[in-house]
């Protein structure tokens, strides 16, 4: 049985864990769509994604989804 200061210890690794995480997977995706953004400069996305350019909009959530599976590889 856990002691409740090795509770506390394993809790606060979690919790450093989950802040790691989080950060890593906004700063990703923000790189992410920056980047698109650059290689499509010819293209307003978000104007295209507000006009329901589904295509646009897929392109988005794939970036997303792959940035979060790097994220969860890493950790």
């Amino acid at each position: 049985m856990l002691s409740i200061g090795e509770t506390m210890i394993l809790y606060l690794r979690t919790i450093g864990w989950a802040l790691a995480v989080s950060i890593g997977f906004s700063l990703g995706t923000a790189i992410a769509v920056w980047i698109f953004s650059i290689i499509s400069k010819d293209i307003d996305e978000w104007a295209e994604v507000k006009n329901k350019n589904y295509g646009v909009a897929a392109i988005f959530v794939a970036l997303i989804v792959m940035i979060g599976v790097l994220v969860k590889s890493v950790v």
